[in-house]
Order: structure tokens, then C-alpha cells, then sequence
């Protein structure tokens, strides 16, 4: 005996039918599951071997081990820790991101609202964010810690001129370039301003505890600094407190 269905919109279809329709769903859904689970992506960004909270691709790209848990050290020592810096999108291996003179774990210390270690210039006012002096002290923000921070977190100098990259920015020389002007005399022992001090003694002060310690701008001098050499702070007892955060 024939059976026959009368199709009006929104009417039922035999119980044949529906299963069919849900096998069929059922069949394509159970083929790209194997693929969605496959894919190369998903996976290798998930994976973090050592369980840090940094995954390992991560963590390889930044010249970090990602089978030995790592995420409270700080590989660059600008005051972040390793999670930190891959929580913001940093460069674990570079104590200034943006390259603002403003190191990383000082900018994310400041806050965002005044300062963003992904953005040289968050204000957009003209003037880097290390150059310019949020708590209006006399100091710009890329000096701040200068006095407190350890020799081995001592201000990076890229180029090995003898002036800190945060300084170059300020004097308008190349924080890459040994010798910006080409002149065959380095940016550190070039004395810009004429005031009869070299640019990589400019900023110095007498007890600079950095100057003997073979870290830092002043290695070249051997810390004759401004006012005299009194040696390193450090090595001789006063105890220099500094803290990473994540």
C-alpha cells in the first residue's frame, strides 16, 4: 500500500525521513572533529610543557626553555617578570619594548593611563614616554629608578658606545649606531653640548654605584664619573633592594 504526505509549510516529515537527515549530521560532525582536534594551531598554542603559563611556542620565540617553568624570572631584569611580559605582549628579552627609554616593568609600574610599554609615545604629544616627567618632580620617568635599580638591570647600551639607549633617545643619536655622526669617534666620548664632559658622563654623579661594577655605561672609564670616583656602592656593602613584578 502507498503512503502519501501532503507538504504544506511547516508540516511534519515521517520519522524515516528525520532519522536519515540526523544520521547524516551525525556522519559529517564525527569527520571534522578529527580535523578540528588536529589542527596544528589549536594544539601547538595550547601546549606549555612545563606547565608556566607560557606556551611553548611562546616561549621558544623569546629565547626562553619551555620545559623548565621559568614564568617568575625576568631573562631582560627591566623589573617584569617572564609571565608579564607574555601577558602584555612584550619582549622578554628586551628591558625597553617600545624603545621609549622607559624600561618595561617601570612603564607597567606607572600604569597604563600614563604610560604604555607597547606604545613609545601614549599620549601622543610629540615627546616619548621617557622623557617625559609624570609626577612633575624634575625627573623624567626614564630616571626615576635609576638610583635604586641593581648594576645587572643597569640601562641597556645596544650599540656598546657608552651611552644608555634612554639617553641616546634624548640626544637625538642612533641607540644602534656606535657612531651616529659617522665621524669616526663614538657617541659616548663625543661631548655634543660643549659643556666639557663627555655624553656618556653627562648624566653621571659621583657615587655612581654602576661604575666600577663592569655593567653599564661607565665601563669605559672606569668610573671617573662627575666629582670623582668613590667606587662601587654595591660591591663595598649598601645593600640595593629590587623587586620584579608579573
Amino acid at each position: 500500500m502507498s503512503t502519501y504526505f501532503e507538504h504544506r509549510p511547516g508540516s511534519l516529515r515521517p520519522a524515516s525521513i528525520r532519522r536519515g537527515v540526523a544520521a547524516v549530521a551525525a556522519g559529517l560532525a564525527a569527520i571534522a572533529a578529527p580535523v578540528a582536534l588536529g589542527s596544528p594551531s589549536a594544539a601547538q598554542t595550547a601546549r606549555d610543557s612545563d606547565g608556566d603559563g607560557m606556551p611553548n611556542r611562546w616561549e621558544i620565540a623569546h629565547h626562553l626553555n619551555p620545559h623548565r617553568a621559568n614564568a617568575r624570572g625576568d631573562a631582560d631584569k627591566d623589573g617584569l617578570r617572564n609571565i608579564g611580559e607574555f601577558r602584555r605582549h612584550l619582549d622578554p628579552q628586551a628591558q625597553d619594548t617600545d624603545g621609549d627609554g622607559d624600561d618595561d616593568g617601570d612603564e607597567v609600574a606607572d600604569g597604563t593611563a600614563s604610560t604604555d610599554p607597547r606604545d613609545a609615545d601614549t599620549d601622543d604629544d610629540g615627546v616619548l614616554d621617557g622623557d617625559e616627567d609624570a609626577d612633575h618632580d624634575g625627573v623624567d620617568n626614564e630616571d626615576e629608578d635609576d638610583a635604586t635599580e641593581p648594576c645587572a638591570a643597569d640601562d641597556e647600551d645596544v650599540d656598546s658606545d657608552g651611552v644608555d639607549d634612554e639617553d641616546e633617545n634624548e640626544n637625538g643619536t642612533d641607540p644602534e649606531d656606535a657612531d651616529s655622526d659617522d665621524d669616526g669617534v663614538n657617541d659616548g666620548d663625543e661631548d655634543a653640548d660643549g659643556d666639557g664632559v663627555d655624553e656618556e658622563d653627562d648624566d653621571d654623579v659621583s657615587d655612581d654605584r654602576c661604575s666600577t661594577s663592569d655593567d653599564g655605561e661607565d665601563d669605559d672609564d672606569n668610573g671617573s664619573d662627575n666629582g670623582g670616583d668613590t667606587g662601587d656602592r654595591a660591591a663595598s656593602g649598601s645593600r640595593v633592594v629590587w623587586y620584579a613584578v608579573g
